[in-house]
């Protein structure tokens, strides 16, 4: 199989949960000889990309937007994906030629869910509303004024509207109030800034605590006390070191336990993963995708020489300190001393553990040109995404949910 970077965008619903996600891909070099189009080249990738490394194990449970070319629409190359795990997106480029529309109706009758993408509705492109179920409205650098211009005629048609390339939470906010149904971009990962207004004291209290944790010069009996002074943090920690995953042949009955069996870099992790949990204000994705991050940060260092696992997991946890806190990074970290390769890794990239903090948050965003780690292959970047996400359902679903 054709290597590729395989990743994935969220979306989001109203009330910020995640009803979605949009696959990024990125094939190697593009040799195709049956394809007349690079296009198509791309769409063949992503096929065997779902066969070879299975759809749940990028998206679990939720949907999976999968951008569909031409070819495909036509029925010229088969689509081996069942119906109820994804929604065919058209991409812009695609004519609505009576060949493409005949191939979007047999689609939905097979109950596939079609979207199209950066739609502008004209004379030419009216027809595709005719077989969408959602149309994705670019909103990126539009005020509110030029948006509802675009979405008012759309109204007369039975699709569900999503906002796509929002970046800020005052462009949510717009688009929510104007009345998208999906909401897709960066906006989530960002601090939402109100000037003048300091950290609150519950959250002065949490980076204190976060510090000391994270302080080297912390004892075990030190981390200890910590631990054991939360009640809630206390039985996270023994939740988890009790789940499946760790095959324990007796139960883990003690924070002291705990910390012998697991060490005290990962229990200080963990426990800092346990309180970030705790602001209680933010979607809980945001929250997905530190730990996300975290576990990526920590899988890249694994093949990086001088880069310990366990303090690229901190940088990548940490990166999104910024949005859980609403302040920007340099104040976040005034309250949070930490030791000077992390902090240069989160403010300035620098570094080791900036450099996979960097290739980390390109993968993210699917900025393929910037992903590059320490000469790693593209397989162990994509195999520690991938590593990351699966790590990151099993702690969401035996930790977060379940203990709710």
């Amino acid at each position: 199989m054709q290597d590729v970077y395989i990743g994935r965008q969220p979306i989001y619903g109203r009330n910020l949960d995640v009803y979605a996600y949009e696959l990024l891909f990125r094939g190697g070099l593009v040799d195709f000889a049956d394809f007349a189009e690079g296009d198509r080249a791309t769409s063949q990738v992503i096929l065997n990309a779902f066969t070879e490394i299975g759809l749940d194990r990028v998206v679990g449970e939720r949907l999976a937007f999968l951008n569909l070319t031409r070819g495909f629409i036509i029925g010229e190359y088969p689509l081996p994906i069942p119906h109820e795990k994804v929604v065919l997106e058209v991409l812009e480029d695609v004519r609505p030629e009576p060949v493409v529309l005949a191939g979007l109706r047999d689609l939905k009758s097979r109950g596939y869910t079609i979207a199209l993408d950066d739609f502008v509705l004209t004379n030419d492109t009216e027809g595709l509303l005719e077989v969408a179920d959602i149309v994705k409205v670019d909103c990126l650098d539009l005020g509110a004024d030029e948006i509802k211009k675009q979405v008012e005629p759309l109204r007369r048609f039975p699709v569900k509207l999503l906002a796509e390339k929002i970046e800020t939470q005052e462009q949510f906010n717009v688009c929510r109030d104007i009345g998208f149904d999906y909401f897709q971009g960066f906006f989530l990962s960002r601090p939402n800034v109100i000037h003048d207004r300091g950290l609150g004291a519950n959250r002065v209290n949490l980076l204190r605590l976060l510090a000391e944790l994270q302080d080297p010069a912390s004892t075990f009996d030190r981390v200890h006390d910590l631990v054991s002074q939360d009640v809630a943090l206390s039985y996270k920690l023994l939740r988890h070191i009790n789940t499946a995953a760790y095959g324990l042949r007796r139960r883990i009955e003690s924070v002291r336990e705990t910390l012998v069996y697991l060490g005290l870099d990962t229990v200080r992790n963990l426990a800092c993963l346990f309180l970030l949990a705790s602001v209680d204000d933010k979607p809980h994705d945001l929250l997905m995708t530190s730990m996300l991050r975290g576990k990526m940060c920590a899988l890249l260092a694994a093949g990086v020489d001088e880069v310990e696992m366990h303090r690229a997991f901190t940088v990548g946890l940490f990166s999104a300190l910024d949005a859980l806190m609403d302040c920007p990074m340099t104040l976040v970290l005034e309250k949070l001393p930490l030791a000077e390769d992390i902090r240069n890794a989160l403010l300035d990239r620098k570094g080791g553990l900036g450099e996979v903090l960097a290739t980390t948050l390109a993968y993210e965003r699917g900025d393929w040109e910037s992903v590059s780690c320490s000469g790693l292959s593209r397989g162990q970047i994509k195999a520690a995404f991938l590593g990351a996400v699966e790590w990151v359902e099993v702690i969401d679903r035996e930790l977060f949910h379940l203990a709710a």
